[in-house]
């Protein structure tokens, strides 16, 4: 951890899809009483309109209020979001005096004596001290808790887990995502409460979200709320001890998510786990991202079910064709994810071995379509792989010096 709160990314890139899902919003249509109203109609409308009052009389229904339904929400869920302090043992420094001269003759021949000390600094010992902290959320009973990588990096630190009654676990990270920025621990306990996982692929952009977490590294089970902003973002995030790497399918928000709150869960207006807080852009106002519930659900299952997070693997490093990459390159298609070599000789575009290699893709060959749907911003290259498993077998259009073709390609596991 590179400072107390490192466990919060920050964006380092802008934001490179600009896809926005439009949203449809339906509305309750009021009710009208008028003399005209026959009786038959009226007692049609009874069952949706009229409720079961505390005294036992029928009287008319009251919807929720959106301030009624995130209070109800937070009451449900906090109780299963947690506090993560990261703790690490650092060297306990002592300062003396000593003589800057070492006591030599010759200088206490010129300076008479006189004594001069200067401090100096020796390590006596280590000591456990807390260097960082992040938010996650109980998702089973028997205490799986999910959380962001980034937070529990430090393979050397010890990891507590704080609930909201105050209770004290220890925490053993089982897996972390090699390909997102998800992690999962594991505490003891029975009947714990958990955080509903919800469909992320139901979010309409516009809908009011909600964020718990620990704020700051201070202020556990602080609540923001907001709407959500954009959906399917592409954003390059860096910090948090991880360096930066690429997430895809990202929910963009306007919900404040501060530093601590890494790790914690977005929720909807039903107490329903959508997302988990991701990053922010440094600066910015109001801007920020969550990862969808979906990718969250498949880590903790595979931990469930293997013991680590199982990740498909192709093997090739590419960059996403743009018009912009198109005309600068004379290329034949504004779309797709040109094969291409990093910047250091050993960014090598395609992984001898890899899944790719025994396909026969090459340097400069223009990945267009994974099983028959295009790549392109709405649907790069690492999300479309995302869908599947190792060992499953995928048809990749690709175009190889300027003529298409179809190759497959059976996915390994990545490392």
């Amino acid at each position: 951890m590179n400072s107390p709160l490192s466990p919060t990314k920050i964006i380092l890139a802008s934001v490179v899809t600009a896809a926005v899902v439009g949203s449809a919003f339906g509305f309750v249509g009021g009710f009208v009483a008028g003399s005209n109203v026959s009786g038959d109609l009226a007692a049609a409308s009874l069952p949706q309109l009229m409720r079961r009052s505390p005294s036992g009389k029928t009287g008319a229904a009251v919807p929720k209020s959106e301030e009624q339904s995130i209070i109800g929400a937070v009451k449900r869920v906090s109780p299963a979001v947690v506090s993560i302090i990261i703790s690490k043992d650092v060297p306990v420094m002592e300062q003396t005096m000593v003589d800057p001269f070492g006591g030599s003759d010759f200088f206490q021949q010129f300076f008479g004596g006189s004594g001069m000390r200067v401090p100096q600094y020796t390590q006596k010992g280590t000591k456990k001290q807390e260097v960082g902290a992040g938010s996650g959320f109980i998702v089973s009973g028997d205490g799986y808790v999910a959380t962001n990588r980034h937070v529990v990096v430090d393979e050397a630190a010890e990891y507590t887990i704080i609930l909201q009654d105050g209770t004290k676990h220890d925490a053993k990270v089982l897996a972390r995502d090699p390909a997102n920025d998800i992690a999962v621990l594991k505490i003891e306990g029975k009947n714990l409460p958990t955080v509903t996982l919800d469909d992320s692929d139901a979010i309409q952009v516009g809908q009011k979200v909600i964020a718990i977490g620990y704020a700051l590294g201070r202020f556990s089970n602080s609540v923001s709320s907001g709407i959500v902003s954009g959906l399917q973002r592409s954003i390059t995030a860096g910090g948090g001890g991880i360096g930066s790497e690429d997430l895809y399918d990202v929910i963009q928000t306007d919900t404040a998510i501060n530093p601590g709150n890494s790790g914690g869960p977005l929720l909807n207006l039903d107490g329903r786990a959508i997302g988990m807080n991701v990053a922010i852009v440094q600066g910015s106002q109001n801007i920020s991202f969550a990862l969808p519930i979906k990718d969250v659900k498949r880590a903790v299952e595979s931990v469930k079910k293997t013991g680590k997070i199982s990740r498909p693997f192709l093997g090739v490093r590419y960059v996403p064709v743009t018009k912009e990459l198109q005309q600068a390159n004379q290329l034949s298609v504004d779309y797709g994810a040109l094969v291409s070599r990093g910047q250091q000789p050993t960014d090598l575009a395609i992984m001898p071995g890899s899944p790719a290699d025994k396909a026969g893709i090459v340097e400069n060959d223009i990945i267009l379509e994974v099983d028959g749907k295009k790549i392109n911003d709405e649907n790069p290259l690492a999300a479309a792989l995302s869908k599947h498993s190792a060992g499953d077998k995928v048809k990749l259009k690709i175009m190889h010096r300027g003529e298409t073709k179809i190759v497959e390609a059976t996915l390994e596991e990545r490392k």
